[in-house]
Parts: C-alpha cells; sequence; structure tokens
C-alpha cells in the first residue's frame, strides 16, 4: 500500500491532512514533532511543513534523506516563507512545493504525482537492474560463443594445414613459425587484438591454396619449367577461394591471396604495389624471407639471423615495406630464437605423438620446390 508521512507541528493541520490522504486510500503516518518523525523509515511520500520548532522542513528532509534516499519530498510553506522554502526546491531536495491554504485539488494532485514518480523511479531502477542482468547474461554467453568459435576455427586451420602437410611435408612447421613470425611483427606496428589474430591465420594458412596445385607440380624434386611455374602462381587465388565464403576467415583469405605481392609492384598475383598491398600480407612477405634464410634447405643449411637482417635491410623500399623493416630490425635476435623455439618444441611433440600411434606416422612424400 502506498505509504505517506506527514509532519507538522500544528496537530490540528496535521488532523486534516491526515483525513484527507486517508480518503485518499493512502497508509498515512504523521508526527507533530519533526525530531521523532526524522527517525522514520518505509515510506514512499513525505509531506512536510517548512516552519517547525527544533527542525525546519529542510533540515528534517536532509535527515530522512539519509535513511530513505528515494522517498519523495513535499513542502508545506506559508507565503511570507516561500522565498526560503523555494530554495529547498532548487537545490533538488523538493518534488513540489505546496502553499498554505492550501488548494484541496493541489494537494491531492501533488501527492498522487508524487507516488506516481516514485513508482516511476523505482521501475527505471528496476528495469535498470534486470538490463545489466541480462547484458551480463549476453556477455556470458558471446564470451562462451567466441571461445568456441576460436577453438572451431583453430581445429579448422589445423585441419586444412594438415592436409596440406600430407601433400607437402615441409609446409606445416614453416607455415606455424611464419604465422607466429607475423604476429610478433605485428605487434611491433601496434596491431593489437582481432587484428593479430587475422595476420596470424592469414599467414598460418598462406600456402593452403597449393592443395589445387598438381602432384606433378607440387612434388617435382627439380627446377620448374616456366608453363609449370604459371600454374604454380596459381596457389593464392586457389587459397583465397578456398577461404574468402567463410566468414571469419574472409580477411585472412585478402592475405593468402597477396601474400606474393611485393612492394615494388613486381609480385604475383595482381602485382599490386606498396599501401595497395594488405598489412598482413606486407608482414607476410617480411617473415617469409626471414623463415626461408634461417631454416635448413636440401641444398643448404640455414643461415644465421644476421645474414636475414642484412637483406631485410637491403631490400627495404623493393621488396618489403621499409617501415616494417624498421620495425623487424628494432626487434631483438632473442624473440625470433625464442619463437622458433616453441615451433621446435611442437614439432617435437608431435612426432613423439606420432611415434606412439598405432598406425604410425604417415609415409613422407616428396619435397615440393619452392614457390
Amino acid at each position: 500500500m502506498d505509504r505517506i508521512l506527514v509532519v507538522d507541528d500544528d496537530v490540528l493541520i496535521l488532523a486534516a491532512l491526515s483525513r484527507i490522504l486517508q480518503a485518499e486510500g493512502y497508509d498515512v503516518v504523521t508526527h507533530s514533532d519533526p525530531a521523532v518523525a526524522a527517525r522514520e523509515v518505509g515510506f514512499q511520500v513525505v509531506l512536510t511543513d517548512f516552519m517547525m520548532p527544533y527542525l525546519n522542513g529542510i533540515e528534517l528532509l536532509s535527515a530522512l534523506r539519509e535513511k530513505n534516499p528515494k522517498a519523495v519530498r513535499l513542502m508545506l510553506t506559508a507565503a511570507a516563507d516561500f522565498r526560503t522554502a523555494s530554495e529547498a526546491v532548487n537545490r533538488g531536495e523538493v518534488f513540489r512545493l505546496l502553499g498554505k491554504p492550501w488548494s484541496l485539488s493541489d494537494l491531492t494532485n501533488s501527492v498522487r504525482q508524487a507516488f506516481a514518480h516514485y513508482r516511476l523511479v523505482d521501475a527505471n531502477e528496476r528495469l535498470s537492474r534486470e538490463v545489466a542482468e541480462k547484458n551480463a547474461e549476453l556477455v556470458a554467453i558471446n564470451r562462451d560463443l567466441e571461445r568456441r568459435v576460436v577453438e572451431r576455427t583453430a581445429g579448422l586451420l589445423d585441419g586444412l594445414i594438415s592436409a596440406l602437410d600430407y601433400r607437402d611435408t615441409e609446409t606445416q612447421w614453416h607455415s606455424r613459425r611464419v604465422s607466429l613470425y607475423s604476429r610478433r611483427l605485428a605487434q611491433e606496428v601496434g596491431m593489437t587484438g582481432a587484428a593479430l589474430d587475422v595476420v596470424e591465420q592469414g599467414a598460418l594458412l598462406h600456402d593452403i591454396g597449393k592443395i589445387g596445385v598438381r602432384d606433378s607440380i607440387l612434388l617435382k624434386p627439380g627446377p620448374l619449367t616456366p608453363e609449370e611455374w604459371v600454374e604454380m602462381r596459381k596457389h593464392p587465388e586457389f587459397g583465397y577461394r578456398m577461404l574468402a565464403k567463410m566468414p571469419y576467415l574472409h580477411e585472412a583469405a585478402l592475405i593468402v591471396l597477396q601474400h606474393q605481392e611485393r612492394w615494388d609492384g613486381k609480385g604475383y598475383p595482381q602485382n599490386l604495389a606498396g599501401e595497395d598491398i594488405v598489412l598482413g600480407a606486407r608482414i607476410f612477405c617480411l617473415v617469409d624471407t626471414v623463415d626461408a634464410i634461417t631454416s635448413d634447405r636440401p641444398y643448404r643449411k640455414g643461415r644465421p639471423m644476421s645474414v636475414a637482417r642484412d637483406e631485410i635491410r637491403r631490400c627495404a623500399g623493393t621488396q618489403f615495406d621499409p617501415a616494417l623493416a624498421e620495425a623487424f630490425l628494432n626487434i631483438p635476435e632473442t624473440e625470433w630464437q625464442r619463437i622458433r623455439q616453441e615451433v621446435e618444441a611442437l614439432e617435437a611433440a608431435e612426432n613423439e605423438r606420432w611415434n606412439s600411434d598405432p598406425l604410425g606416422p604417415p609415409a613422407p612424400l616428396a619435397r615440393a620446390s619452392g614457390a
């Protein structure tokens, strides 16, 4: 039931107010002593006189506000006290100011509006709490969905790389190295969050289009003919077409499409140049060269990182984005060594798993020609 506290040191006025408000259906609590009234709790509206002994109306409302912060405050005041009482309204202490003597309609309408205001504020707070709770639930649901997408995407990427690895046994660990190299260089130039994941995914999948290249070309031990190079150089487009229709891999697919482009426009398949090449592909182009120089090949051992750094410095502005080259050279060699060691540890664990598999490891295929 709607409960109102009424305070006035004039007991006759207090009794009159009580009768009027009870007739309106309110639960009325009355006090003629403002000091006693100041201890009341559990009401939605308070109606008080302004001029009273011990505590005036403003002081009473301030005291009540501590324990009843949501209660709506009304004040009665004689015309002579209007200026002083109006200060309380201006300071936000009072919802409505009523004059003495009061108009019955003004009094009842003001009390009715005060209760309506209380219910509106209360409902707004309740709805705000419910919305906050629902938002928290949605955040938790979205976080779980994101986790599942990440897990399933990671599983899909592993499956795609494994599928290619059955055809080109050098691809998997090279791809994992350059994906982590790409992520580290992307961090160096200020990329964060999902953008880092896109760069890493694009680098990991850069050669996935080789699945569409014939074995006679992909696994050819010797040099490719000009005609065979035409087909080999289609692998970025093959990879892009495989990935572009997957919404969560669309941006990574652009890196796959452009990973053989060069800063000077002499790459393929689109002869893009400069910043027309997506940043992730420019990053990949640089770290791919670093990995090629520092990794073992059938015809030579991997060379020191210092050789790779000299090559990056030499080709900055031609093959490589000069800003990325500078960022790469600012990263300590120990960072690249750490990443390589991480991948080597993964490779060792994978080999151990295959060696314990009842079916044994997959039969190795001939090593693919470079592209």
